[in-house]
């Protein structure tokens, strides 16, 4: 009995000492820092890189979105790759005005393997772009990214990851729980850490990356995460990402619970992935540049399914203690209720504080805060079920809806 009290009072210190460092850095999203100087000034030319897959219901929303931006339109273009596609997303894309290149490879097929096939052949084209952004093809974009992106490359940034925001946030419990997920993250750990000298992470979609950086060995990824692939090489290199608030891109997120816990379930094992191939550098790059960056990558990657595996053995431990006769009933629904409050409860208020600071109107989104318990409690589920099962096909979106980039301004109008 007496090494389940070391044992569990160990784990606590560690599960606090983790949380009080990520709380610290949060409050750091607070401080208004001034803006970088420009190194240059110069308009860019870009690469928009839209990897799709079957896509033809949502593709020419994306295109019209790129295509009337408020940036020389002599200085970008939009590339397609319809990847493995049985649809007309090629037929669409040409159609709305992009570039299409047709990919079909029955072994190879993640976004991965997608973007550095693409990016390969115009590795050796010599493109002449000095950048590139990748989109998801249910993708909007606000009309004033590139040119945002831009400055962000005129003041030195190479891998920069812009405004994530979601378009249907308000179509189900489901869709909510993503978007209050994602302000969340946006605000208090990425913005976070870019305010202080950190490095944030890439989110899978809206970045944008120099094209010099991929030169040396293309889009170099191999696991279901390859945003997060990519950050962390970056990271373990010394190297930190940036982070552009005003370069939105509207998200598409999944309206059904078996969609998401598919989609959530890939992403869990891509992390899974990440950590069995990344742990070990992170933690020899934290040793070696003794940087508080490096660090702080190194306790991302184990702060996701090693501290939810820790907490699982610190309850565990409690109800041992507990079947001992070493903890009262009492005690035991207190260490229970010490748990389910910062787990479930408090996100709610820390969602509502996002979106007072980010000026967001909460009444529309009233539904989706009182079931974010439930997104937030499935997704332990997904993280419990992918350490025994780990499913890695991928489930298509269902498009319920044409949603283009002039109705998420309407609505944005209303709502504001």
């Amino acid at each position: 009995m007496e090494y389940l009290y070391i044992l569990r009072d160990a784990l606590v210190w560690i599960l606090t000492i983790f949380w009080v460092y990520q709380i610290g850095i949060s409050l750091c999203s607070l401080v208004k820092l001034k803006d970088k100087p420009l190194k240059i000034k110069k308009d860019h030319r870009f690469m928009a890189i839209i990897p799709a897959h079957n896509e033809e219901a949502v593709i020419a929303n994306l295109v019209e979105s790129l295509k009337n931006q408020n940036y020389n339109k002599e200085l970008y273009d939009i590339y397609v790759i319809a990847d493995n596609c049985t649809d007309n997303t090629a037929k669409v894309a040409k159609e709305a005005g992009a570039i299409v290149y047709e990919r079909f490879d029955e072994e190879k097929k993640t976004k991965g393997y997608a973007l550095d096939w693409f990016l390969q052949q115009k590795i050796k084209e010599n493109a002449p772009y000095d950048a590139f952004f990748i989109f998801d093809a249910d993708n909007i974009v606000d009309k004033d990214f590139i040119k945002n992106m831009n400055k962000k490359l005129c003041q030195g940034e190479d891998v920069v990851q812009g405004y994530r925001d979601i378009k249907n946030p308000t179509d189900s419990w489901i869709t909510s729980g993503y978007a209050l997920f994602y302000w969340t993250m946006h605000r208090f750990y990425h913005l976070a850490r870019y305010n202080i000298g950190l490095s944030p992470l890439l989110n899978g979609t809206g970045f944008m990356v120099r094209f010099d950086v991929v030169k040396p060995t293309g889009w170099d990824t191999v696991t279901l995460t390859e945003d997060i692939e990519f950050s962390l090489k970056r990271i373990i290199a010394g190297k930190k990402l940036g982070w552009a608030t005003d370069a939105i891109v509207y998200d598409e997120q999944p309206v059904g619970f078996k969609q998401s816990w598919s989609q959530r379930s890939r992403w869990t094992v891509g992390h899974i992935q990440c950590i069995s191939k990344y742990t070990k550098p992170l933690a020899q790059a934290t040793k070696e540049n003794k940087t508080l960056m490096n660090f702080d990558g190194f306790l991302y990657i184990i702060g996701s399914i090693p501290m939810f595996v820790l907490t699982l053995v610190l309850l565990l431990t409690n109800f041992l203690i507990y079947a001992g006769e070493g903890m009262t009933t009492v005690q035991l629904i207190d260490s229970l209720v010490r748990y389910a409050v910062p787990t479930f409860l408090l996100p709610i208020f820390t969602a509502m504080i996002v979106m007072a600071l980010d000026k967001r109107p909460i009444k529309p989104m009233a539904k989706g805060l009182l079931c974010y318990p439930l997104f937030l409690g499935s997704w332990l589920l997904i993280n419990f079920k992918c350490l025994f099962k780990r499913e890695t096909t991928w489930e298509k979106i269902n498009h319920v809806r044409s949603i283009k980039i002039s109705d998420v301004s309407e609505t944005e109008k209303v709502e504001n």
